[in-house]
């Protein structure tokens, strides 16, 4: 069309120019041939600006970009902070090797098990008193216990959701994320606790510096065929599903059960909405497939030591009712060969270097305010795990909305172990040479029972109007055994509902206008057993570890709250 107005305007202009040549003089033939260019020239450039605008506004169309800011500041105290490290040895094992020489003479200040005795006097003295049968603790660091506060804490986070209509029945979805503490851009933590450990499912809820992080990238393909069926790949929308994105003031973030998933997945989902044949309003059934830790690629394969395998995820999600004021889903998946923690970064501690690398800790010791920071790599297969839930919220005309939500998690051990253990279970050390057979090292050789275990979790909430907004409740228990995969939810104390022991939560959200809103809110956590959100070593009763009785290789805490605020800007 562009092409044809200015073809019109220039042979228009031709022809008044012709007839005026015609007619008058060669200088006012000039001058309204000037003229008449210089009137085209202005039409152009309107016809031009008209054009440009119209593109960009089909361009925009298509593609949507919203996003929301939110600071916050927390208050975060921590009770009976206890770190008491020890690992179970084979002293049978350890006594058998020993009395056959196999670690040189014990009464040599340069043999191996020489060394050894004179850098532990009690364990000397339990050799040498014939004590030491059997599989014991050994004791290696002396138990530390201090209450932690942490007055203000302040963090931003800024997400980004990009939207665009591809076709009539296909569409892309992505969100990039930036959550940072302030005065913090390292991207790393100390590991002081597997909450501290940053990797592939959790970047996004962990505050991993002012990167943007894709959280979520995936297309949907519906109604494939005219057949019902749709299609969806990509880094799946598996974070703030229901009913955890109530306390979030969100709508539902994410597919699966928020308090079984809150975890950042690659992989694809196959649905159908079975109300078009039961005539259930927003009945739908997806089949999903994903990938959680790849073992072979950038992981050394090429050295010939991998013993790790790829970690494989697959189950199925139904939504029973979903009408509007009554919502029932059903969840039920598992994750087949998971490995003993995933690829990420973490800053390594002093503590431990004292524990597994005592020659590198005498070098550390020189630099004590350093820590060097190392990618980990997972050690080997630990077993499988099947995970269930069953929630259930309801959502009243007047905006009140309250939920209950049952979980079940199933562990199905392997008996393999690396150094913080296997599948719920501890790790059996064995005493073993180094590679030069001048010291004498402890290697993880299998775990402690490869019993199956079970564990459970409840969630249950509610959600009233109130004056200028609305408040909350919510309480959630995880049992002993209980493992969701809830890591990357952005609790500072840890996921609360991965919590093994309770926890409470008390919110007011005050609505500033439909586009901000400030939020208040309470967190008390009381741990009844250690490890919650990881499924690798054996929970330990927390009263236990706090009386000497019960070991753990990382700081556990008793009771811990939280109390913060928010404000919220959606755009």
């Amino acid at each position: 069309m562009m092409r044809t107005l200015i073809s019109i305007l220039v042979a228009n202009a031709l022809f008044m120019s012709g007839a005026s040549l015609a007619a008058d003089t060669d200088a006012q033939k000039i001058a309204d041939l000037k003229q008449q260019l210089a009137t085209i020239t202005e039409d152009l450039d309107d016809l031009n600006s008209r054009v440009d605008k119209t593109e960009r506004h089909t361009a925009l169309d298509r593609v949507s970009i919203t996003g929301d800011f939110r600071t916050k500041a927390h208050s975060l105290h921590y009770q009976n902070v206890t770190w008491n490290p020890a690992m179970n040895v084979n002293f049978s094992d350890f006594g058998v090797k020993a009395m056959s020489g196999a670690f040189g003479d014990p009464n040599s200040a340069t043999s191996p098990l020489g060394q050894m005795m004179m850098a532990n006097p009690d364990l000397a003295s339990a050799f040498q008193s014939g004590m030491l049968q059997g599989i014991m603790p050994m004791v290696l660091g002396q138990k530390t216990q201090q209450d932690i506060n942490n007055d203000i804490f302040y963090t931003t986070r800024l997400r980004l959701n990009i939207d665009a209509k591809v076709w009539d029945n296909v569409s892309f979805a992505g969100r990039l994320t930036m959550f940072k503490s302030w005065g913090d851009s390292a991207g790393v933590k100390v590991f002081d606790s597997w909450n501290s450990f940053t990797m592939d499912g959790t970047s996004s809820g962990s505050t991993s510096g002012d990167e943007l992080k894709v959280e979520r990238a995936y297309f949907n393909w519906k109604d494939i065929n005219d057949s019902g069926v749709y299609l969806s790949i990509g880094r799946r929308p598996s974070t703030y599903g229901p009913p955890s994105h109530y306390r979030e003031n969100e709508l539902r973030g994410g597919t699966p059960s928020g308090h079984l998933v809150n975890f950042n997945f690659d992989g694809l989902t196959i649905g159908y909405n079975l109300g078009d044949i039961t005539g259930i309003e927003g009945q739908t059934v997806r089949f999903c497939y994903g990938q959680g830790f790849e073992s072979q690629y950038g992981n050394g394969e090429l050295f010939g030591d991998i013993i790790t395998k790829d970690t494989h995820l697959g189950g199925f999600n139904i939504d029973v009712i979903n009408d509007g004021n009554h919502f029932l889903q059903f969840t039920l998946f598992g994750a087949k060969d998971v490995n003993d923690g995933f690829t990420g970064t973490m800053a390594f501690p002093t503590q431990l270097a004292g524990i597994f690398a005592p020659t590198m800790y005498q070098d550390m010791q020189k630099f004590d305010n350093f820590n060097f920071v190392t990618r980990v790599q997972p050690s080997g297969v630990i077993g499988d795990m099947y995970l269930g839930g069953l929630g259930y919220a309801y959502e009243s005309d007047d905006d009140m909305k309250v939920f209950a939500s049952l979980g079940w998690t199933r562990a199905e051990p392997n008996g393999n172990a690396g150094l913080f253990g296997g599948m719920l279970s501890d790790a059996v050390f064995e005493a073993e040479l180094n590679s030069t057979g001048t010291e004498i090292i402890m290697v993880p050789k299998e775990t402690v029972d490869s019993d199956t275990k079970d564990g459970y979790g409840i969630y249950v909430g509610m959600q009233i109007p109130a004056p200028f907004g609305k408040f909350g409740l919510e309480y959630n228990y995880g049992s002993k055994y209980w493992s969701p995969f809830t890591q990357a939810q952005d609790d500072p104390i840890g996921s609360k509902l991965a919590t093994r022991g309770h926890v409470a939560e008390a919110y007011y959200i005050f609505d500033i206008n439909p586009k901000m809103f400030i939020k208040l809110a309470g967190l008390y956590y009381d741990y009844e057993y250690t490890g919650s959100g990881s499924p690798v070593g054996a929970p330990q009763k927390i009263d236990d570890v706090i009386a000497g009785s019960a070991y753990s290789m990382l700081p556990v805490v008793d009771t811990a709250y939280d109390v913060n605020a928010s404000l919220t800007v959606n755009f």
